[in-house]
């Protein structure tokens, strides 16, 4: 984050809170929201340090028991330090920022401190800014031989596309070249220079997440965009990568739009991982949050949703930007006094004239209590499953526990209704009993536990996060055990997909994932199965399951995803490339060429776009229509057998920009080069 703008106030007053609990319950109404829940769909496997907040160097509250205490009961397993850009002009051997502020009293032992008292692994950015690989291995001498601190993550700079190199310079960089070029060679001699101190540390390079600024621009003087330019070139050396995402959005109701975006940004994030570096990459998240509703419920709504999807992903932390910030422009937000505070904490603090004040240092805003639902929801060991609903309003998260029980996380993002939601499982059945379900509504205090409604029904008040847990209602003998891997062969209508053997399975079977409720492609006793009649060009994410001769269902294999291709001898070829991007949209041309020996007189060439959130401005050498998210491309002239042609476009798109790879002349399936 870029934190010479959004630092409020450095100016901390002590005082604590204490979260008073109510209660709720009674019985679901008619149910008007489905959501389906399927063990069968097995997502990612939730790891130590999945749950993270930042904690600074200007907050002077740093390593405070109190402090500590809160973000231990709240469930983090990680804190990133010394803070956004700070990170790029703070020096650790003498705890000064030039032209920052430094809390007194604090340092980075101070920082350890802390997080041990939270029970939280650091993840500490060592400064590209205005710092050196030598002192920055001389941190990692310091923090793990002199102080023993087996501090495992580190991460070079922050954010540092920001030093204007695309136009918009917000982080310190002295480099005389503020390239992706050079920070990926300084990447590789900071990681050389740090692991010849402790080969064990895990290093990371800042990129850009994909549909935020600068993703698909390419710098002056550039080969690439900043992250090709980085995986290509440093890709080698660092054990993972580290984006932000600040999505935006004018309204609440736009800025809770956008964790539908996660999927789709994380794939491509994870695609250019592998077209770049050539081998699979780990993610983190280290900064995320809203401009709207920061302190009130539209922030706690989209932690929650923004948690959940990252870490079904695959992203192994996810981080709260900030422990606390400071008071920013007070506004009134669902009925809630909001005040503009990026901090998970209060700061105390009041504005220039003493006409606002924040509630007391330390009380926690609407964002901490979701981020302690999710403490409790995502815990180390448990395993994302397939879940969704069929309302835009209403979020549904689930996960499978390493006891079998399963914990469903429902977000109501409507700020005006209530709604029921009828629960759907599949491979699973809950106990009949009346569950206990922990509640954080608008306004409310602090979260509230109590028996409500069923394992079928829940009643969700407007602005609301209900955690739902479940025993199954079979509990004897032991069940399979998960099939490890799958892999997967692909052509454009089949793949054949395998996995490893596992004890106690009488059969597999291998379903597709479909957000809620999984579909089965079919079932063996071996460990592997052709799928035929894929649809070409499309991503599909499966799960394979053993079952043995009771019945008994194990656990989901990891996911694996993969995309069918195009034919391969098709009568038509095109390319499709995206020749000038500038952030929001881009110049795309389609270089069609008719493989057969025959003359096409009259042609219109038809494709969809991806996502939701892309679209045709205009276009030429053709005539260009769209309709929903298919695009037409009729030809002006004919296509001579053996010729090719060209056509042009403006495109526009708001989230990360998929490209389409799917195309059909006169309804004939081209290949795709």
């Amino acid at each position: 984050m870029n934190t010479w703008k959004r630092l409020a106030s450095t100016v901390l007053l002590a005082a604590t809170t204490l979260l008073i609990p109510s209660t709720a319950s009674g019985a679901p109404a008619a149910a008007d929201v489905r959501a389906d829940v399927d063990i069968r769909a097995g997502l990612a496997t939730v790891g130590d340090t999945a749950v993270g907040v930042n904690h600074a160097i200007w907050d002077s509250q740093l390593g405070t028991p109190a402090v500590s205490g809160l973000l231990k009961d709240a469930g983090v397993r990680m804190l990133r330090y010394p803070g956004g850009s700070y990170a790029d002009i703070y020096h650790w051997k003498d705890h000064t920022a030039p032209g920052g502020y430094v809390a007194p009293d604090t340092d980075f032992d101070t920082f350890m401190a802390g997080a041990r008292a939270t029970g939280a692994e650091p993840m500490i950015i060592a400064n590209y800014g205005t710092g050196t690989a030598q002192e920055a291995a001389d941190w990692v001498r310091y923090a793990n031989v002199t102080k023993d601190y087996d501090a495992t993550y580190w991460t070079i700079g922050n954010e540092n596309y920001g030093n204007g190199h695309y136009g918009s310079a917000w982080e310190a960089d002295d480099h005389a070249d503020k390239s992706p070029k050079e920070y990926a060679s300084t990447v590789v001699a900071y990681a050389n220079a740090m692991k010849a101190v402790d080969p064990t540390i895990k290093v990371g390079a800042v990129l850009t997440m994909p549909g935020n600024w600068p993703d698909g621009i390419v710098g002056a003087g550039d080969a690439g965009t900043w992250n090709q330019e980085v995986l290509t070139r440093a890709g080698s050396v660092i054990d993972f990568v580290d984006v932000h995402w600040y999505p935006g959005g004018g309204t609440a109701a736009e800025t809770l739009t956008k964790p539908a975006q996660i999927q789709d940004a994380v794939h491509l994030l994870q695609q250019q991982i592998q077209r770049y570096a050539g081998r699979e990459i780990a993610i983190s998240m280290t900064e995320t949050n809203v401009e709207v509703g920061r302190n009130t419920q539209p922030g706690a709504l989209f932690l929650a949703d923004v948690y959940s999807g990252l870490l079904a992903q695959g992203v192994f932390t996810v981080q709260w930007w900030n422990v606390h910030n400071g008071l920013g422009t007070v506004s009134e937000v669902a009925g809630q006094t909001d005040y503009g505070d990026y901090g998970l904490l209060s700061s105390g603090n009041c504005n220039a004239d003493n006409t606002v004040c924040q509630p007391p240092l330390n009380t926690p805003f609407a964002p901490y209590h979701a981020l302690s639902l999710i403490g409790d929801f995502a815990r180390g060991g448990d395993q994302f499953i397939g879940a969704g609903t069929n309302n835009s309003l209403v979020s549904a998260h689930a996960v499978r526990r390493p006891n079998g029980d399963v914990a469903v996380l429902l977000i109501n993002k409507d700020p005006d209704a209530a709604h029921t939601v009828a629960l759907n499982y599949h491979g699973f059945t809950p106990s009949a009993a009346t569950p206990a379900v922990a509640t954080f509504a608008n306004g409310a205090a602090g979260v509230t536990t109590a028996p409500a409604g069923t394992a079928g029904a829940q009643t969700l008040s407007p602005y609301s996060i209900s955690l739902i847990t479940l025993r199954p209602e079979r509990t004897d003998g032991v069940a399979p055990k998960a099939p490890g891997q799958p892999a997967a062969t692909v052509t454009d209508r089949t793949a054949t997909i395998s996995w490893p053997a596992t004890a106690g399975g009488g059969k597999y079977e291998v379903y597709q994932h479909n957000g809620g409720a999984a579909q089965l492609l079919g079932e063996t006793t071996g460990t592997s199965l052709t799928v035929r009649n894929l649809e070409p060009g499309r991503r599909y994410t499966i799960s394979a399951v053993a079952r043995d001769g009771a019945g008994r269902l194990s656990p989901a294999s990891p996911p694996l995803t993969f995309t069918t291709g195009t034919p391969a001898n098709a009568a038509c070829t095109v390319t499709f490339r995206d020749t000038n991007d500038w952030g929001n949209g881009y110049v795309g041309q389609i270089d069609i060429t008719n493989n057969t020996p025959n003359a096409i007189g009259n042609w219109t060439l038809t494709f969809s776009w991806p996502t939701a959130w892309q679209s045709l401005n205009s276009g030429w050498n053709a005539t260009w229509t769209q309709s929903d998210r298919t695009v037409r491309v009729t030809g002006d002239s004919p296509l001579a057998a053996g010729a090719s042609t060209s056509a042009g476009f403006v495109g526009s798109y708001s989230g990360p920009n998929v490209l389409p790879t799917v195309f059909t002349l006169n309804g004939t399936v081209c290949t795709s080069a």
